[in-house]
């Protein structure tokens, strides 16, 4: 992400623990309320967050607090883009991973609805992943409660 006229960004690092979820949830949040968002799309971004952090410390790492999340987010003017980051295991089959109801860990009752939750929470989704090296997963939204000041 690039810092420029008209953008403000943050970079996030924490341990793999399921702990650091909300901790997550709550400071990308509170970096995205300077936007103004309707409870709604907080609602929303906090969710996608939510999401893509379990899925990082669960599928990533295997629940090893050694691993490390990254989480990005910037605003550029009515548009929020946050990216979510490991160096875990990555995903063998993206295409299958990214099927409603799909879960690779069903031994811990996973929903496998965070992908679809995400693309459908969010304008714009994208999953990179290669195994051995770790997912990234970029989303964006643009904040309706902003969007009438850059029309």
């Amino acid at each position: 992400m690039n810092e420029g006229t008209g953008t403000n960004f943050m970079n996030l690092q924490f341990a793999a623990k399921s702990e650091n979820e909300s901790f997550a949830r709550v400071t990308v949040a509170a970096f995205i309320s300077q936007l103004d968002p309707t409870m709604d799309e907080l609602s929303d971004l906090k969710t996608v967050v939510s999401e893509a952090v379990t899925n990082s410390i669960i599928h990533g790492y295997n629940n090893n607090p050694e691993g490390v999340v990254t989480i990005q987010a910037e605003i550029r003017e009515d548009m929020i883009t946050i990216i979510v980051e490991d160096r875990g295991e990555g995903i063998e089959d993206l295409d299958l991973a990214k099927q409603p109801l799909y879960t690779s860990k069903p031994e811990l009752e996973r929903s496998g609805m965070g992908f679809t939750i995400m693309e459908n929470f969010m304008d714009e989704f994208e999953v990179s992943s290669e195994p051995g090296r770790g997912t990234s997963i970029k989303m964006k939204k643009r904040i309706e409660s902003k969007k009438a000041l850059y029309n």
